[in-house]
Protein backbone atom coordinates (compact mmCIF):
# COMPACT_ATOMS: atom_id res chain seq x y z
CA UNK A 1 0.00 0.00 0.00
CA UNK A 2 2.92 2.37 0.91
CA UNK A 3 4.58 1.23 -2.32
CA UNK A 4 1.36 2.55 -4.15
CA UNK A 5 0.97 5.77 -2.50
CA UNK A 6 5.24 6.30 -3.31
CA UNK A 7 4.22 5.83 -6.93
CA UNK A 8 1.21 7.58 -7.16
CA UNK A 9 2.36 10.43 -6.01
CA UNK A 10 5.53 10.43 -8.28
CA UNK A 11 3.50 10.16 -11.09
CA UNK A 12 1.20 12.95 -10.23
CA UNK A 13 4.76 15.63 -9.64
CA UNK A 14 5.69 14.41 -12.85
CA UNK A 15 2.99 15.37 -14.53
CA UNK A 16 1.73 18.42 -12.89
CA UNK A 17 2.37 21.63 -14.38
CA UNK A 18 3.18 24.70 -12.01
CA UNK A 19 3.14 28.01 -13.35
CA UNK A 20 6.85 29.68 -12.47
CA UNK A 21 6.63 33.25 -14.26
CA UNK A 22 3.66 35.06 -15.63
CA UNK A 23 3.05 38.68 -16.36
CA UNK A 24 -0.05 41.59 -16.72
CA UNK A 25 -0.50 43.23 -20.27
CA UNK A 26 -2.76 46.00 -19.96
CA UNK A 27 -4.63 47.33 -22.25
CA UNK A 28 -6.59 50.45 -22.66
CA UNK A 29 -9.58 52.26 -25.16
CA UNK A 30 -10.40 55.82 -25.10
CA UNK A 31 -12.97 57.73 -26.65
CA UNK A 32 -10.53 61.24 -26.65
CA UNK A 33 -12.96 63.55 -28.01
CA UNK A 34 -11.93 65.61 -30.63
CA UNK A 35 -8.41 65.24 -30.44
CA UNK A 36 -7.55 67.87 -33.62
CA UNK A 37 -4.61 70.06 -33.87
CA UNK A 38 -5.28 73.75 -34.40
CA UNK A 39 -4.25 73.49 -38.24
CA UNK A 40 -6.14 73.64 -41.24
CA UNK A 41 -6.30 70.50 -43.47
CA UNK A 42 -8.34 71.90 -46.80
CA UNK A 43 -9.37 67.90 -47.38
CA UNK A 44 -11.42 67.59 -44.23
CA UNK A 45 -14.11 69.33 -42.65
CA UNK A 46 -12.01 70.57 -39.33
CA UNK A 47 -12.74 74.30 -39.62
CA UNK A 48 -14.63 74.03 -36.34
CA UNK A 49 -11.12 73.18 -34.63
CA UNK A 50 -8.98 76.43 -36.21
CA UNK A 51 -8.53 79.91 -33.93
CA UNK A 52 -10.93 81.15 -35.41
CA UNK A 53 -13.67 78.35 -35.50
CA UNK A 54 -16.37 77.72 -33.53
CA UNK A 55 -14.56 76.21 -31.14
CA UNK A 56 -11.80 79.06 -31.08
CA UNK A 57 -9.35 75.83 -30.87
CA UNK A 58 -5.56 77.69 -30.39
CA UNK A 59 -2.09 75.92 -29.52
CA UNK A 60 -2.01 76.46 -26.07
CA UNK A 61 -5.65 74.43 -25.82
CA UNK A 62 -4.72 71.49 -28.62
CA UNK A 63 -0.94 70.86 -25.90
CA UNK A 64 -3.30 71.37 -22.62
CA UNK A 65 -5.77 68.39 -24.18
CA UNK A 66 -2.33 66.40 -24.96
CA UNK A 67 -1.51 67.15 -21.45
CA UNK A 68 -4.33 65.66 -20.10
CA UNK A 69 -4.50 62.49 -22.26
CA UNK A 70 -1.29 61.77 -20.94
CA UNK A 71 -2.78 62.26 -17.61
CA UNK A 72 -5.60 59.63 -18.38
CA UNK A 73 -3.06 57.20 -19.73
CA UNK A 74 -0.67 57.41 -16.83
CA UNK A 75 -3.48 56.90 -14.66
CA UNK A 76 -4.77 53.99 -15.94
CA UNK A 77 -1.78 52.45 -16.20
CA UNK A 78 -0.96 52.51 -12.08
CA UNK A 79 2.11 51.46 -11.39
CA UNK A 80 3.35 50.40 -15.17
CA UNK A 81 2.33 51.87 -18.58
CA UNK A 82 -0.50 50.24 -20.89
CA UNK A 83 1.37 47.88 -22.60
CA UNK A 84 -1.44 48.91 -25.78
CA UNK A 85 -3.25 51.96 -26.01
CA UNK A 86 -6.14 52.29 -28.42
CA UNK A 87 -7.83 55.69 -29.09
CA UNK A 88 -10.30 57.22 -31.32
CA UNK A 89 -11.64 60.87 -32.37
CA UNK A 90 -7.74 61.11 -33.51
CA UNK A 91 -7.81 63.63 -36.75
CA UNK A 92 -4.55 62.64 -37.57
CA UNK A 93 -0.67 61.68 -37.72
CA UNK A 94 0.56 64.76 -36.28
CA UNK A 95 -1.91 64.78 -33.72
CA UNK A 96 -0.26 61.15 -32.36
CA UNK A 97 3.29 61.97 -33.34
CA UNK A 98 3.18 65.23 -30.48
CA UNK A 99 1.33 63.25 -28.13
CA UNK A 100 4.09 60.35 -28.16
CA UNK A 101 7.29 62.30 -29.06
CA UNK A 102 6.43 65.92 -27.80
CA UNK A 103 4.03 65.68 -24.81
CA UNK A 104 4.75 64.29 -21.41
CA UNK A 105 3.71 61.02 -22.61
CA UNK A 106 7.19 60.72 -24.48
CA UNK A 107 8.76 59.17 -21.23
CA UNK A 108 6.20 56.04 -21.86
CA UNK A 109 8.03 55.39 -25.42
CA UNK A 110 4.94 54.57 -26.83
CA UNK A 111 5.33 54.55 -30.91
CA UNK A 112 1.66 54.28 -32.82
CA UNK A 113 -0.31 53.13 -35.72
CA UNK A 114 -3.10 55.37 -37.30
CA UNK A 115 -5.58 54.81 -39.77
CA UNK A 116 -6.54 56.86 -42.73
CA UNK A 117 -10.44 57.08 -43.03
CA UNK A 118 -12.48 58.93 -45.56
CA UNK A 119 -14.16 59.97 -42.28
CA UNK A 120 -15.51 63.75 -43.67
CA UNK A 121 -14.03 65.44 -40.25
CA UNK A 122 -10.89 63.47 -40.65
CA UNK A 123 -11.22 62.01 -37.49
CA UNK A 124 -9.52 57.81 -36.98
CA UNK A 125 -8.27 55.37 -34.32
CA UNK A 126 -5.17 54.50 -33.58
CA UNK A 127 -2.89 52.43 -31.77
CA UNK A 128 -0.24 53.13 -29.28
CA UNK A 129 1.99 50.38 -28.28
CA UNK A 130 5.21 49.70 -26.17
CA UNK A 131 7.79 48.31 -28.53
CA UNK A 132 9.46 46.09 -25.21
CA UNK A 133 6.19 44.55 -24.88
CA UNK A 134 4.18 44.11 -28.32
CA UNK A 135 6.14 43.53 -31.47
CA UNK A 136 3.74 44.64 -34.49
CA UNK A 137 3.77 41.98 -37.37
CA UNK A 138 1.08 43.04 -39.97
CA UNK A 139 -1.24 45.98 -39.97
CA UNK A 140 -4.14 46.34 -42.02
CA UNK A 141 -7.35 49.08 -42.08
CA UNK A 142 -10.68 47.88 -43.55
CA UNK A 143 -12.76 50.50 -45.09
CA UNK A 144 -16.92 50.28 -44.14
CA UNK A 145 -18.09 50.76 -48.30
CA UNK A 146 -22.29 51.31 -47.29
CA UNK A 147 -24.84 50.15 -49.44
CA UNK A 148 -27.25 53.23 -48.99
CA UNK A 149 -25.22 56.24 -50.92
CA UNK A 150 -26.27 58.84 -48.77
CA UNK A 151 -24.60 57.43 -46.23
CA UNK A 152 -21.92 59.46 -44.85
CA UNK A 153 -18.42 57.37 -44.67
CA UNK A 154 -16.78 56.74 -41.64
CA UNK A 155 -13.67 55.92 -39.60
CA UNK A 156 -11.99 52.19 -40.75
CA UNK A 157 -11.20 49.36 -38.77
CA UNK A 158 -7.55 49.34 -37.72
CA UNK A 159 -6.45 45.93 -37.02
CA UNK A 160 -2.61 44.86 -36.21
CA UNK A 161 -1.32 41.29 -35.45
CA UNK A 162 1.39 41.23 -33.52
CA UNK A 163 3.33 39.14 -30.79
CA UNK A 164 3.39 39.64 -27.35
CA UNK A 165 6.33 38.81 -24.77
CA UNK A 166 5.72 34.81 -24.30
CA UNK A 167 5.22 34.89 -28.15
CA UNK A 168 2.02 34.18 -28.26
CA UNK A 169 0.11 36.19 -31.14
CA UNK A 170 -2.61 39.09 -30.91
CA UNK A 171 -4.76 40.05 -33.65
CA UNK A 172 -5.71 43.41 -31.98
CA UNK A 173 -9.08 45.36 -33.25
CA UNK A 174 -9.71 48.87 -32.65
CA UNK A 175 -13.11 50.41 -34.06
CA UNK A 176 -15.06 53.41 -33.90
CA UNK A 177 -18.74 52.45 -35.51
CA UNK A 178 -21.04 55.26 -36.93
CA UNK A 179 -22.59 57.76 -34.46
CA UNK A 180 -26.50 57.98 -33.57
CA UNK A 181 -26.40 61.40 -34.96
CA UNK A 182 -30.04 61.56 -36.22
CA UNK A 183 -31.27 59.23 -33.94
CA UNK A 184 -30.86 55.46 -33.04
CA UNK A 185 -32.93 53.65 -35.48
CA UNK A 186 -32.27 55.32 -38.09
CA UNK A 187 -28.65 55.33 -38.06
CA UNK A 188 -28.50 51.62 -36.92
CA UNK A 189 -28.26 50.06 -40.64
CA UNK A 190 -24.56 52.15 -40.41
CA UNK A 191 -23.48 49.81 -37.62
CA UNK A 192 -24.98 47.33 -38.84
CA UNK A 193 -23.30 46.99 -42.14
CA UNK A 194 -19.96 47.94 -39.83
CA UNK A 195 -20.46 44.92 -37.54
CA UNK A 196 -20.68 42.62 -40.74
CA UNK A 197 -17.17 43.78 -42.17
CA UNK A 198 -16.03 43.23 -38.60
CA UNK A 199 -17.45 39.88 -37.98
CA UNK A 200 -16.47 38.74 -41.19
CA UNK A 201 -13.04 39.70 -40.62
CA UNK A 202 -13.25 37.71 -37.57
CA UNK A 203 -14.66 34.27 -39.12
CA UNK A 204 -11.51 34.82 -41.42
CA UNK A 205 -8.89 34.45 -38.85
CA UNK A 206 -11.07 31.56 -36.65
CA UNK A 207 -10.92 29.32 -39.88
CA UNK A 208 -7.56 30.13 -40.94
CA UNK A 209 -5.76 30.40 -37.40
CA UNK A 210 -5.80 27.28 -35.38
CA UNK A 211 -5.81 29.24 -32.10
CA UNK A 212 -7.00 32.83 -33.11
CA UNK A 213 -6.27 35.36 -30.31
CA UNK A 214 -8.74 38.28 -30.59
CA UNK A 215 -9.38 41.51 -28.84
CA UNK A 216 -11.70 44.01 -30.52
CA UNK A 217 -11.62 47.49 -28.76
CA UNK A 218 -14.06 50.29 -29.65
CA UNK A 219 -16.71 53.10 -29.40
CA UNK A 220 -19.17 50.83 -31.01
CA UNK A 221 -21.76 53.28 -30.33
CA UNK A 222 -24.26 50.78 -29.94
CA UNK A 223 -25.02 49.32 -26.33
CA UNK A 224 -23.84 45.59 -26.11
CA UNK A 225 -27.31 43.80 -25.91
CA UNK A 226 -28.04 45.81 -29.39
CA UNK A 227 -28.43 43.79 -32.77
CA UNK A 228 -24.90 45.09 -34.58
CA UNK A 229 -23.09 43.47 -31.61
CA UNK A 230 -25.31 40.88 -29.92
CA UNK A 231 -26.83 39.43 -33.48
CA UNK A 232 -24.44 40.87 -35.97
CA UNK A 233 -20.72 40.02 -34.46
CA UNK A 234 -22.65 37.23 -31.89
CA UNK A 235 -20.71 38.88 -29.44
CA UNK A 236 -22.22 36.92 -26.44
CA UNK A 237 -22.18 37.18 -22.63
CA UNK A 238 -18.91 35.87 -20.60
CA UNK A 239 -21.70 34.38 -18.38
CA UNK A 240 -22.84 31.65 -20.76
CA UNK A 241 -21.04 28.52 -21.99
CA UNK A 242 -17.46 29.73 -23.06
CA UNK A 243 -16.83 28.56 -26.86
CA UNK A 244 -12.57 28.84 -27.91
CA UNK A 245 -13.99 29.76 -31.45
CA UNK A 246 -16.83 32.15 -30.34
CA UNK A 247 -16.73 36.15 -29.55
CA UNK A 248 -17.50 37.27 -26.04
CA UNK A 249 -18.92 41.03 -24.87
CA UNK A 250 -17.08 41.55 -21.60
CA UNK A 251 -19.55 44.26 -20.27
CA UNK A 252 -22.76 42.12 -22.12
CA UNK A 253 -23.81 40.94 -18.74
CA UNK A 254 -23.70 44.88 -17.27
CA UNK A 255 -25.92 45.80 -20.01
CA UNK A 256 -29.04 46.42 -17.63
CA UNK A 257 -26.75 48.53 -15.24
CA UNK A 258 -28.42 51.72 -15.38
CA UNK A 259 -25.45 52.97 -13.01
CA UNK A 260 -22.96 51.48 -14.90
CA UNK A 261 -21.30 52.88 -18.48
CA UNK A 262 -18.74 54.89 -20.23
CA UNK A 263 -20.41 57.94 -21.40
CA UNK A 264 -23.57 59.44 -19.81
CA UNK A 265 -26.58 60.69 -22.28
CA UNK A 266 -29.52 62.57 -20.90
CA UNK A 267 -28.75 61.33 -17.42
CA UNK A 268 -28.28 58.09 -18.61
CA UNK A 269 -25.13 56.01 -18.53
CA UNK A 270 -24.46 54.06 -21.72
CA UNK A 271 -21.87 51.39 -22.34
CA UNK A 272 -20.71 52.42 -25.57
CA UNK A 273 -16.83 51.87 -25.39
CA UNK A 274 -16.67 47.76 -24.86
CA UNK A 275 -14.03 45.27 -25.05
CA UNK A 276 -15.01 42.05 -27.20
CA UNK A 277 -12.56 38.72 -26.91
CA UNK A 278 -12.72 35.33 -28.33
CA UNK A 279 -13.43 32.64 -26.07
CA UNK A 280 -10.15 31.09 -25.67
CA UNK A 281 -8.51 34.12 -24.14
CA UNK A 282 -11.36 33.77 -21.56
CA UNK A 283 -9.63 30.11 -20.56
CA UNK A 284 -7.05 29.82 -17.72
CA UNK A 285 -5.07 27.14 -19.33
CA UNK A 286 -4.29 29.23 -22.44
CA UNK A 287 -0.79 30.50 -22.37
CA UNK A 288 -2.46 34.43 -22.47
CA UNK A 289 -6.30 34.76 -21.42
CA UNK A 290 -7.95 37.37 -19.34
CA UNK A 291 -7.26 38.17 -16.26
CA UNK A 292 -10.46 37.25 -13.87
CA UNK A 293 -12.30 37.43 -17.24
CA UNK A 294 -13.38 41.00 -16.40
CA UNK A 295 -12.95 44.51 -17.89
CA UNK A 296 -13.76 47.80 -16.47
CA UNK A 297 -14.40 51.17 -16.60
CA UNK A 298 -11.97 53.47 -15.22
CA UNK A 299 -13.87 56.52 -13.38
CA UNK A 300 -11.22 58.40 -11.59
CA UNK A 301 -12.50 61.32 -9.84
CA UNK A 302 -10.54 64.18 -11.73
CA UNK A 303 -12.66 62.61 -14.89
CA UNK A 304 -15.72 63.65 -13.64
CA UNK A 305 -17.54 66.41 -12.68
CA UNK A 306 -21.20 67.22 -11.15
CA UNK A 307 -24.24 66.93 -13.60
CA UNK A 308 -25.80 69.80 -12.55
CA UNK A 309 -28.97 68.95 -14.50
CA UNK A 310 -29.18 65.86 -14.23
CA UNK A 311 -27.93 63.89 -11.00
CA UNK A 312 -24.37 62.43 -9.34
CA UNK A 313 -21.55 63.14 -11.70
CA UNK A 314 -20.93 63.08 -15.98
CA UNK A 315 -17.64 62.80 -17.47
CA UNK A 316 -15.54 66.46 -17.15
CA UNK A 317 -15.47 66.93 -21.19
CA UNK A 318 -12.95 69.21 -22.81
CA UNK A 319 -15.81 71.64 -24.15
CA UNK A 320 -19.58 72.03 -23.74
CA UNK A 321 -20.24 73.42 -26.69
CA UNK A 322 -17.87 76.12 -27.61
CA UNK A 323 -17.18 76.89 -24.40
CA UNK A 324 -13.78 75.23 -23.15
CA UNK A 325 -14.06 74.15 -19.71
CA UNK A 326 -10.70 72.34 -19.55
CA UNK A 327 -11.80 68.84 -18.92
CA UNK A 328 -10.49 65.21 -20.60
CA UNK A 329 -13.65 63.72 -22.41
CA UNK A 330 -17.50 63.27 -22.81
CA UNK A 331 -16.24 59.17 -22.44
CA UNK A 332 -14.00 57.21 -19.69
CA UNK A 333 -11.54 55.05 -20.54
CA UNK A 334 -12.12 51.54 -20.36
CA UNK A 335 -9.38 48.58 -19.68
CA UNK A 336 -8.64 44.90 -19.35
CA UNK A 337 -5.48 43.32 -18.10
CA UNK A 338 -4.37 39.64 -20.46
CA UNK A 339 -2.01 37.36 -17.74
CA UNK A 340 0.92 36.21 -20.05
CA UNK A 341 2.49 32.71 -18.81
CA UNK A 342 6.23 33.38 -19.24
CA UNK A 343 7.40 29.90 -18.01
CA UNK A 344 6.07 26.36 -16.74
CA UNK A 345 7.36 23.69 -15.24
Amino acid sequence: MRLTIIILCSFLMAHSVEIVSQNDFRIMFYNVENLFDSQDDPQKEDNDFLPDGFMRWTSWKYWEKLRNITRVITAVGGMQSPALVGLCEVENDSTLFDLTKRSPLRAQEYEYIITNSPDDRGIDVALLYQRHQFKPLQTCEYEIKFKRKNTRPTRNILHVTGEVLNGAILDIFVCHFPSRSGGQQETEAARIEAASLLKNKTDSLFSVRENARIIIMGDFNDHPDNKSLSQILDAGSIRSAIQKDKLYNLFHHRSKDTEFGSYKYQGQWEILDQFIVSGNTLMKEDSLHVKNNEAHIFKADFLLEDDERYYDKKPYRTNLGPRYIGGFSDHLPIYMDLTLILERR
